[in-house]
């Protein structure tokens, strides 16, 4: 049995990278373009980040509900479907999107050269919705002052949270990705006492210590994204990144959570949107507004490598599984424990 080897959704936490959300344009002809650049999307980025071997260059690129019937036909993944707004006392919202490109490296120079190198092969087959430059800041604090990214899972567990095993065999080494753009009251925040502060984020802001569950409240933010079924925490991988735009008075934070189940990060919007009871909702939201949210799934890197140019076949021509790739990863196949491209098999999704 062969291996399948996974997109790095688990690699290191970066410096520096863009989000590139992308609609697929009308006509045969750009769902054509964008399948034959699939399998070029390595190479593309192995030839960028050449020039900068400590760059640690990466690309992600995911497809969106829509997008996956024109691009692949059937079968569709199991998860896969048009980002669920949440409304409570805020609203999460949903936004188009087709294409998602996730590209991280230790420099912005290598980033936006490969952002530039990809839209040179699709911008007649894409339009850009939103394009975000997100950046560290400082000790890898968000522009709100706290940590972000503490609680990642790491290792093995990583791969577990974020990669897709035998739950969904056509599509195992996959992984499901939600982004939400979120704009911050950086003067309504800062009003706040330091004390209120590490109240709604439910962590000490200097030591990034989390606080107590005697004095933690019910609503801190950690509190409502901490995730329990069946006595186990379901975790994700969060790759957020500052982002802002003084001449405009933007701050902000690109949120990016990569799953296995679109589910987790399902339930922690609903706990924060709509709260865990319902009105115990996450305070943080009063000073921070989502202002995109779309779903995509990450399909495995093996599968970029065999999708050809060629269009989802019907569903009577005795094609392979996973029209429009070829049989070789039509076929379902144990993970490799390699880092943070493969993992080993993976325990069912509850």
């Amino acid at each position: 049995m062969g291996s399948i080897e996974s997109q790095p959704v688990a690699a290191r936490l970066s410096r520096s990278a863009m989000f590139i959300v992308a609609r697929l344009n009308e006509g045969e002809d750009s769902a054509r373009l964008v399948r034959a650049f699939c399998a070029d999307l390595a190479a593309l980025v192995r030839a960028v980040g050449f020039r900068d071997l400590d760059g640690e260059l990466s690309c992600v690129l995911g497809f969106g509900f829509d997008a996956w019937g024109r691009l692949f036909g059937a079968p569709r993944p199991r998860d896969l479907h048009p980002f669920r707004e949440v409304r409570g006392q805020h609203h999460a919202v949903s936004t188009p999107g087709d294409v998602l490109f996730h590209i991280r490296a230790a420099r912005m120079d290598l980033c936006f050269e490969l952002a530039t190198q990809v839209m040179s092969r699709l911008g007649a087959a894409l339009t850009v919705e939103d394009e975000t430059h997100g950046f560290k800041y400082f000790d890898d604090r968000d522009l709100i002052g706290f940590v972000d990214g503490t609680e990642n899972p790491v290792g093995q567990a990583c791969l577990d949270a974020a990669v897709i095993g035998a739950e969904d065999p056509d599509f195992t080494g996959g992984s499901y990705v939600i982004v939400q753009k979120y704009l911050h009251d950086l003067n309504g925040w800062n009003e706040l006492s330091i004390e209120k502060q590490e109240g709604i984020i439910g962590r000490k802001k200097l030591s990034d210590i989390e606080l107590d569950d005697a004095v933690k409240p019910s609503c801190a933010h950690n509190a409502l994204t901490s995730i329990v079924e069946n006595g186990a925490e379901l975790e994700i991988v969060r790759d957020n990144m500052p982002f802002g735009d003084v001449g405009k008075g933007e701050f902000g934070t690109y949120f990016i959570g990569y799953t296995r189940s679109p589910h987790r990060i399902e339930r922690m919007l609903q706990n924060m949107f709509i709260g865990n009871p319902p009105g115990n909702y996450d305070r943080l939201l009063d000073f921070s507004r989502a202002i995109t949210g779309t779903l995509f799934f990450v399909p495995s890197a093996t599968f970029l490598d065999t999708v050809t140019q060629a269009g989802p076949a019907p569903a009577d021509a005795g094609v392979p599984s996973s029209p429009g790739i070829s049989p070789a990863a039509a076929a379902p196949a144990q993970l490799r424990a390699d880092g943070s491209l493969c993992i080993g098999s993976l325990k069912h999704e509850g």
